[in-house]
């Protein structure tokens, strides 16, 4: 079920991005976005504000009120320690020698010094962090995103990032690991799903409720820090100021 889900996601993306490279005009700004879905992109995105309105944004807001900072910061630094091995993967798919050499040593010290990552001990001492999935690799490797899309509850994303999401999915050694204890091994893989949503919606609360209320197309305006931000990964440069990251 698994290998078969994977095959219809990577056929569709690529279906879709060979799709992309026929229209015209799709770079003609800078920041332009190519969004011939666009009403079905908005119907979802549309469902998937009411549920952030009713579940996740209330669930989120819950988390950061009523949870510690320590602890909040300690299961933040420990999903983003176990992501370590996805992150330098794609560093060295990149060509990125020596960020995938800091991912390394954020791993090991983190591990070890850091229990088990709870700890950021490897920013402390001067290892920086940097972020990195199999989307960002594609760009890397000259693959074009392909139309923008607006995924049911994970929200923007596009072909690449699609295929991307799913490939890292795969990738990951944790989730392999799971995956070898049959229904209770995906149970804890969905389980650690959501909660990196809610610590990364918790995180972006004040951020998404500003530009919310002061857009006059929401829609719109995630569309383009979207965009921006995913170009800003794909040329190593640092994200504009006040991008949330709207990211897998």
């Amino acid at each position: 079920m698994h290998s078969a889900l994977k095959t219809v996601l990577v056929a569709f993306g690529l279906m879709l991005a060979g799709c992309a490279t026929s229209q015209p005009g799709a770079e003609d700004e800078e920041y332009s976005v190519h969004d011939p879905l666009e009403p079905v992109n908005r119907g979802i995105f549309a469902v998937n504000l009411v549920a952030d309105d009713y579940v996740i944004r209330p669930v989120a807001q819950a988390y950061r009120d009523y949870i510690p900072q320590p602890i909040r910061n300690g299961v933040h630094n420990f999903l983003t320690n176990l992501r370590s091995p996805v992150i330098m993967f794609n560093d060295a798919l990149q060509g990125q020698g020596k960020l995938a050499g800091d991912t390394f040593a954020r791993l090991w010290v983190n591990t070890i010094l850091g229990l088990g990552g709870i700890m950021d001990v490897a920013s402390d001492i001067g290892i920086p962090f940097r972020d990195a999935d199999f989307g960002q690799t594609l760009g890397v490797w000259g693959v074009p995103a392909g139309p923008y899309l607006v995924l049911p509850i994970l929200g923007p994303s596009d072909p690449r990032d699609t295929v991307g999401l799913v490939a890292d999915s795969y990738a990951d050694p944790f989730n392999g690991l799971m995956r070898k204890n049959g229904d209770d091994g995906d149970y804890v893989i969905l389980g650690r799903t959501v909660v990196a949503g809610i610590d990364l919606r918790s995180r972006n609360i004040d951020l998404l409720d500003r530009i919310r209320s002061t857009s006059l197309d929401y829609y719109a305006t995630l569309r383009s820090l979207y965009q921006q931000h995913r170009e800003a990964l794909v040329n190593h440069e640092q994200p504009p100021e006040g991008n949330p990251g709207l990211t897998q």
